[in-house]
């Protein structure tokens, strides 16, 4: 299969059973797997001081394997930008490398991007993917195994031959008003339309590029060298423990900054493992910053795309040109 080199290029590897499960698993699936030396490094809440990270990254650079991967996000890579040699990584990408990740490798992928329009994976990590808890026999019910989507594209991805990834949006809470007039009227016609996502029905893209990631770190290049000018793209964005206001006041950046309004679409991943306060937020939740958002902007808006911090996600070519297609609630992005 494919020969890939792990690297801890943030926060330190803590769990380092899922660390462990995760190597196996990809040994299992048939890849030969090298681990950085300094993979399980600590330096207070890093893996590693900045020196040792940077070195780990020109490492991978070096490596020649087919695939660099992330043991986990966290933060640390913003810090250290400007040390890392950033045209290295670009040319073992020229070579072959495919660089593979999220969250806080977002940093990494924005500033390839920029300088040297080298295209990255937003895909899996080494602990919270491929080593989730699996056990076999009577005690797999009570555990995890890494999911088979998510495998799947991978798999596509060292294999190249991913292509594409589909999803079908949810449904969005009807107005009230149009609720009004679909118990009245009763039509399956009427209902189909209130309930599908505003502004995406048979939708038709091509030639676009495709960029984004994580909200929080993307937000965090705003206004620096690291930020690509892009403009007539499809921006995707997903988080994790953010509450919708913060997911909100970091899209409200975004449009001040003018970038979404010059996008042809933003898609909206997985938000997940945030804490609601009804007493205090009193209705105010993550579809009401999607309403909101739909407001700001002529821009389509979709939602559902299966990638995040969750399970079950595809893998996207960060940088790459791409087609996106959407009729009712199917969604299809393409770039074979």
């Amino acid at each position: 299969m494919a020969s890939i080199y792990i690297i801890s290029p943030s926060s330190a590897v803590r769990d380092k059973a899922a660390f462990a499960r995760g190597v196996k698993r990809l040994k299992t699936l048939g890849h030969s797997v090298e681990v950085d030396p300094a993979a399980l490094a600590s330096h207070m809440r890093f893996a590693g001081d900045d020196a040792t990270r940077i070195a780990a990254i020109h490492r991978a650079a070096a490596s020649g394997a087919d695939v660099v991967m992330t043991s986990r996000g966290g933060y640390g890579l913003t810090r250290i930008l400007p040390s890392i040699n950033t045209k290295a990584v670009a040319k073992s990408i020229e070579r072959g490398s495919q660089w593979v990740g999220y969250s806080d490798f977002c940093a990494l992928k924005f500033a390839l991007l920029t300088k040297y329009g080298s295209i990255t994976w937003a895909g899996p990590d080494v602990c919270d993917d491929f080593g989730t808890k699996y056990l076999s026999g009577t005690e797999a019910a009570h555990t995890t195994p890494p999911d088979d989507i998510m495998e799947a594209c991978f798999d596509d991805l060292v294999q190249g031959i991913n292509e594409g990834a589909g999803w079908r949006m949810p449904k969005e809470p009807v107005a009230k008003a149009i609720k009004n007039t679909i118990n009245s009227v009763a039509s399956p016609a009427i209902i189909q339309r209130a309930t599908a996502p505003l502004s995406t029905q048979n939708l038709s893209i091509k030639n676009a590029t495709l960029w984004g990631g994580n909200l929080c770190v993307t937000t965090a290049l705003l206004g620096t060298p690291y930020m690509p000018q892009i403009d007539k793209g499809v921006l995707f964005f997903e988080d994790v423990a953010e509450h919708p206001y913060k997911v909100e006041r970091m899209l409200t950046t975004w449009l001040h900054a003018g970038i979404l309004q010059r996008q042809r679409a933003i898609v909206l991943g997985q938000f997940s493992n945030y804490t609601l306060f009804p007493a205090h937020d009193k209705g105010y939740r993550l579809q009401t910053v999607i309403d909101w958002l739909r407001k700001q902007t002529k821009v389509p808006v979709l939602t559902g795309m299966p990638f995040g911090h969750v399970p079950t996600k595809v893998c996207l070519p960060v940088g790459a040109k791409i087609s996106l297609n959407t009729e009712d609630r199917d969604a299809l992005m393409f770039w074979g």
